[in-house]
């Protein structure tokens, strides 16, 4: 995926023949919803920053989707023996400042939260507008927590200690603070001010049990300017330079586990070689307007949708041919001739301070990484994002996965691997299966 001026953003995934999964009109015609349009969890992401050492005070800036159709308010419980203060919400969408009260499990029930713990404290949060039907509402939570008990001192040193059940999880330091020790693999970033941060994507079951210490920089390497250890030019490797089209070292060292694009493939019955998918991504870049699905040569495309989750309505798509791109002065990053082919997919453009949130559907099919081999389904591709599933065909059962993964069942029965990659490179899946019975 790349970007190309203010206004559009384009990928090129179609690396085999499309054809248009017609999960938009399933409804129309009787047909149970498709899993392809059911909103879900699992964007959450949380962002620690350590305050004064001595106070037992840490920002959290939490990211978090509420995807119950209808719902009108969110419920963020605060954690047991911690002390919430200077509490915002905001609607991601629009950056909008949302309403919220502080209320006790008894009228989080009383307000539709059927689980809520009657010893347990919620903010309560009303929502700009219900959560629409396939799609959902992204809200950003930003509070002060005192918990003395997860954040203290040990000597000159600090200590964070605090078992965090988000997966995708950041801790920043205070400033002038070097990390000396972290028991959960992470990255180390610098951020813009100077301060050192630890960032992952918790990949296994229950909590990560983190526990982070760090201790006082000497006042001279405190001061080094952030900009000092983040050059964006390409940086040779070996005895070669890197082509143009290498990652920056900016790139290199973005934070993997804040990295919300997500990719889920439904594979069909092995004979057809096709597999429908979605993909969702956030768009915040201010005046963007327009996805661009670049089509390889050889590639066909037919009818492919979008919709905009923060409201639930189709998005109009066009397919445009060579001249038709020059006319249209889209810039696809690649010279256009008349047989290039693109996929445009228009929304609304991103107004300063907010963001969109859109899935695109498309259903392709793959000969040569999607097939049957002696009775044997064979998925082979490369994943590049962080956070990617593959859904086997019903009556199909999972017998090698050459990269880990999570399996769980869906709804409807299906067996469903979760790959989900912490570092910033691409997995190669080798998938197999076989059938339950003949």
């Amino acid at each position: 995926m790349r970007t190309t001026g203010s206004e559009v953003l384009f990928s090129r995934l179609s690396l085999v023949p499309l054809a248009m999964l017609a999960a938009f009109s399933a409804g129309a015609r009787g047909q149970a919803p498709s899993p392809i349009l059911e909103s879900h969890e699992g964007d959450d992401y949380t962002r620690y920053e350590l305050l004064a050492p001595g106070s037992g005070k840490f920002r959290i800036v939490y990211e978090v989707t509420a995807t119950t159709p209808g719902a009108r308010f969110f419920f963020n419980p605060i954690r047991k023996g911690s002390e919430a203060s200077d509490e915002a919400v905001y609607d991601r969408m629009t950056g909008q400042l949302l309403r919220f009260e502080t209320v006790d499990g008894a009228a989080a029930r009383a307000a539709g939260l059927s689980q809520a713990d009657a010893d347990t404290r919620y903010i309560q949060v009303t929502l700009a507008r219900p959560v629409p039907a396939g799609g959902e509402i992204r809200l950003r939570i930003d509070k002060t927590y005192t918990d003395p008990k997860s954040y203290y001192q040990e000597g000159d040193a600090i200590v964070f200690d605090r078992g965090l059940g988000i997966p995708r999880d950041a801790v920043v330091m205070p400033p002038g603070y070097e990390i000396v020790s972290c028991n959960v693999p992470s990255q180390v970033l610098r951020q813009p001010d100077g301060r050192l941060m630890i960032s992952f994507f918790h990949v296994g079951a229950g909590e990560a049990p983190l526990v982070v210490k760090a201790r006082p920089l000497p006042r001279e390497a405190s001061m080094l300017p952030a900009s000092a250890s983040s050059p964006a030019k390409p940086r040779a490797t070996g005895a070669t330079a890197a082509p143009a089209t290498a990652p920056t070292i900016e790139e290199r060292l973005s934070e993997r586990a804040h990295q919300d694009p997500e990719i889920v493939y439904f594979l069909q019955q092995p004979e057809t070689h096709a597999f429908s998918l979605y993909h969702d991504y956030t768009e915040a870049h201010e005046g963007r307007d327009k996805y661009l699905n670049v089509v390889r040569a050889g590639s066909r495309v037919s009818d492919p949708s979008a919709r905009l989750l923060d409201t639930g309505e189709a998005l109009k798509v066009e397919t445009l041919m060579g001249p038709q791109i020059t006319a249209a002065h889209l810039d696809i990053g690649e010279p256009i001739t008349p047989a290039t082919e693109v996929v445009v997919i228009h929304y609304p453009a991103v107004k300063k301070g907010q963001s969109v949130r859109l899935r695109i559907i498309e259903t392709y099919t793959d000969e040569s990484r999607y097939s049957l081999e002696g009775g044997v389904l064979v998925f082979d591709r490369s994943f590049g994002r962080a956070r990617n599933a593959v859904v086997l065909p019903a009556g199909w059962y999972v017998t090698d996965s050459s990269i880990p993964a999570t399996v769980s069942l869906t709804k409807d029965g299906r067996v469903r691997l979760d790959y989900n990659n912490p570092r910033p490179d691409e997995v190669n899946v080798l998938l197999r299966a076989a059938r339950r019975s003949r």
